[in-house]
C-alpha cells in the first residue's frame, strides 16, 4: 500500500535534519552546526495516531547560489517536491523572516501542493512578537516547534494528518512512475 509523502524544505541550518529525527524517532538525518551536511534526501516513516506517512528530509536550499553542490541538492530537493503530498516549509524563529524565505515561498509555491509554514527553534514558552511575520510568506497554516527541545511536535504532527486524505492512499498498490529527466531550465517542470 502506497503511503503519503511529507518534505522538509527550507534554508540551511533551520533545523530540517533535527525535525526529522525527532519526528522519526532515530538519528537518521546527520545535525550539525554547519551549512551543506545534508545533501541527498533522506527517508523514513513516520506512524502518527494509526497513520503512516513517508517524511523526506532535504538539503538546505540557497536559490542564488550557482556552485555545483548547491546545484545538485536543488536538484534533489526539486525531485522531492514534485514527489510530495505536503511541504513542511521549516523556517528558524529566532532570526525571524528573512529574505531567503521568501525566495524559497515562491519556489515552492509553484509545484501547487499544500504547506504548512514550521517555525522552529523557540525554545522557550514566550513567543516572540515577529512570529507572526512569517505569515507574509502567504501561507494560512503555521506551527511553532522547537525540534531540539521536542516542544510542539504532537501539534505539528495533528496538523500534518489533517492536512492529508489517507483515505485516498488506502487503495493504491505500487504504481509505475515515469521520470522526466533534463538539464537544467529545460522545461521539465513546465511539462510535468
Amino acid at each position: 500500500m502506497a503511503m503519503p509523502i511529507v518534505t522538509l524544505v527550507g534554508r540551511t541550518n533551520v533545523g530540517k535534519s533535527t525535525l526529522f529525527n525527532r519526528l522519526v524517532g532515530k538519528k537518521k538525518s546527520i545535525t550539525e552546526d554547519v551549512s551543506g551536511v545534508t545533501r541527498d534526501r533522506v527517508v523514513d516513516k513516520v506512524d502518527w495516531l494509526g497513520k503512516k506517512f513517508s517524511l523526506v528530509d532535504t538539503g538546505g536550499l540557497d536559490i542564488s547560489n550557482k556552485e555545483i553542490m548547491n546545484q545538485e541538492i536543488k536538484s534533489q530537493v526539486e525531485k522531492a517536491l514534485i514527489e510530495t503530498d505536503l511541504i513542511l516549509f521549516v523556517v528558524d524563529g529566532k532570526e525571524g523572516l528573512s529574505p531567503y524565505d521568501s525566495e524559497i515561498a515562491d519556489v515552492i509555491r509553484r509545484y501547487n501542493k499544500p504547506i504548512i509554514i514550521v517555525v522552529n527553534k523557540i525554545d522557550n514558552n514566550k513567543i516572540p512578537d515577529d512570529i507572526y511575520d512569517f505569515y507574509a510568506l502567504g501561507f494560512d497554516d503555521l506551527a511553532i516547534i522547537s525540534a531540539e527541545q521536542s516542544k510542539g511536535l504532537g501539534d505539528l504532527l495533528d496538523k500534518i494528518i489533517e492536512r492529508i486524505n489517507f483515505d485516498s492512499f488506502e487503495n493504491i498498490e505500487d504504481e509505475i512512475r515515469i521520470a522526466i529527466i533534463g538539464k537544467p531550465n529545460a522545461g521539465k517542470s513546465s511539462l510535468l
